[in-house]
């Protein structure tokens, strides 16, 4: 009824610079996201004062049908990063949103290797927080590349073997890509991280990953 109203301004944003749409998509509320962009006069692409736009709050949020409906704009940027430069895709991977993260895979305008400040891809994130399911949403795609290092020489596979999860580690090493010799800025390789941490069975896998590949 107040969208009705002609001096109604659906644009108009709260101190955070948070308009109606970007709420109704952080919230989940598909229906509002979709009437709201049902009017020509709605910006999708609207951002608050930390750089997010109701594309990375819902996939943060892992609101798959509200990023689905702003995906299926022309003019909705899935790659506009906030003022960390997380995209949707390494906010959604950090956050373990697998479903969202296949939605966006699916794009051929989203690059998976986008980085942010810190040099954490999507895939560094989603492999250090331990999701399993993101990490082999990711490592599906051809182009993806598993041997990235953020700005502390950490690639994803350094960062499970010293975090100790296990899942992710067998899913990075069915990978034949995946480089199990490269070191850290400090000089250590996954193995000499997992065993300064203790975790024999990751020691035990990386052994026979790096047993298996000529030098």
């Amino acid at each position: 009824m107040l969208l009705e109203r002609g001096d109604a301004n659906p644009n108009i944003a709260d101190k955070y610079g948070q308009t109606l749409l970007f709420i109704a998509a952080w919230k989940g509320h598909e229906g509002v996201v979709k009437m709201l962009l049902g009017r020509g006069d709605v910006n999708p692409n609207s951002a608050d004062k930390r750089d997010r736009t109701p594309l990375f709050i819902a996939a943060r949020e892992g609101h798959e049908g509200v990023v689905g409906t702003l995906l299926k704009r022309r003019d909705v940027n899935p790659n506009t990063a906030n003022k960390y430069d997380q995209t949707p895709l390494l906010i959604a991977a950090r956050k373990g949103r697998a479903g969202v993260a296949k939605m966006l895979l699916e794009r051929r305008d989203v690059n998976p290797n986008t980085a942010n400040k810190y040099g954490q891809t999507p895939l560094l994130n989603a492999a250090w927080e331990g999701h399993d399911g993101v990490v082999k949403a990711l490592l599906e795609h051809n182009d993806i590349n598993p041997n990235t290092v953020d700005e502390h020489g950490q690639t994803p596979l350094l960062t499970v073997a010293r975090e100790g999860r296990e899942r992710v580690v067998r899913a990075l090493l069915e990978r034949v890509d995946v480089n199990s010799h490269m070191e850290d800025l400090g000089g250590q390789t996954a193995l000499s991280q997992a065993l300064r941490r203790g975790h024999g069975r990751i020691v035990e896998l990386l052994s026979e990953h790096r047993s298996s590949i000529p030098r």
